[in-house]
């Protein structure tokens, strides 16, 4: 009988064992998905630092003489919040744009691919000044490369 109760407990404790592996593993791969998943959110500095990038961004969009046309009745912290929380959501991140679709908000407004690569330039140049990796500033700005066939007009 002490035989057998030691090889039970032993079965018992080793099962334990393989359920508890499997539960790491299982935790580890969804951590895995969630880090793939926001990688570019975590790569921006997550809100905060998407904030910031954000806050360089506008004055060098209104500095620019392309584009800043666009822009000259722009209400800029109204502006700000709806792109860090667009910026945010595509990057991964928690946040949720609650703006208009870029049909209705950039109709009858003509803008061109020379305006739309414009903007795309000043991203990157307020992206590369709050140090943000070529790999992480490229990921994003191929997520927003989809709104390219709403907004250009002409």
């Amino acid at each position: 009988m002490h035989t057998f109760f030691k090889t039970t407990i032993r079965q018992i404790l080793c099962a334990l064992a393989l359920i508890a592996g499997s539960a790491v593993s299982a935790q580890a791969q969804t951590q895995t998905q969630t880090t793939s998943e926001n990688a570019v959110y975590l790569g921006l500095g997550e809100k905060a630092g998407i904030d910031k990038i954000v806050a360089d961004f506008i004055p060098l969009i209104l500095a620019d003489q392309r584009i800043n046309q666009f822009f000259s009745k722009l209400d800029k912290p109204q502006f700000a919040a709806l792109l860090a929380d667009q910026f945010c959501e595509l990057a991964g991140g928690p946040c949720k744009y609650q703006g208009r679709d870029m049909y209705s908000t950039h109709d009858g407004m003509g803008i061109s691919n020379a305006h739309f690569n414009a903007l795309a330039e000043d991203l990157q140049i307020a992206m590369e000044k709050n140090n943000i990796t070529s790999s992480v500033s490229n990921k994003l700005v191929a997520k927003l490369a989809p709104m390219q066939r709403p907004i250009v007009s002409k």
